[in-house]
């Protein structure tokens, strides 16, 4: 069976967690969510989720592709090393990396984007270009085993790409 991996920290975007994790298990994928502890975390507009697993508990594993969901979320996520060695380790072992919105974020803090083609939320532009990435501001941007998206709205596109990228 295929397997994602999704993080989540508080502040998370919302809908940007949500919609891919229903979305692959809707495909027929193991998903498994991950977050620094078991617990409650508030989304940004408010919804509440509780992760499958501890970080720590998914540190060593491998899954067909890592997705990082975007809000507030990110700027939390890459303060982990267990985060940026799972995303660092996948990208380099060619399997999928996804992030939406602040979530390249994360990419920038696992040192993978140097070179690449990269969109994200308008605000980061700058985080990324200083990281070495093009950025291309597109509302999905493919670049080998990295997809990134702008935001919410980019959501159904992204989907799509990386449904299609895992078939």
């Amino acid at each position: 069976m295929r397997r994602v991996l999704i993080f989540l920290e508080d502040l998370v975007e919302d809908s940007e967690f949500l919609y891919p994790y229903l979305r692959f298990k809707e495909e027929g994928f193991e998903v498994v969510s991950a977050a620094p502890r078991m617990g409650e975390f508030k989304g940004k507009k408010g919804m509440t989720f509780r992760p499958d697993r501890t970080l720590s508990e998914v540190k060593g594993e491998e899954f067909d592709c890592v997705f990082i969901p975007g809000g507030y979320a990110p700027d939390r996520l890459r303060r982990y090393k267990e985060v940026l060695d799972i995303v660092r380790r996948h990208f380099e072992g060619g399997r999928l990396v996804c992030a939406v919105c602040h979530g390249p974020w994360v990419l920038i803090s696992a040192k993978v984007v140097e070179g690449r083609r990269v969109t994200g939320f308008y605000a980061i532009k700058d985080d990324l270009e200083n990281a070495g990435a093009v950025y291309t501001g597109e509302p999905v941007e493919v670049d080998g085993n990295l997809i990134t998206a702008t935001d919410p709205s980019a959501m159904l596109k992204m989907m799509k790409v990386i449904l299609k990228a895992l078939s």
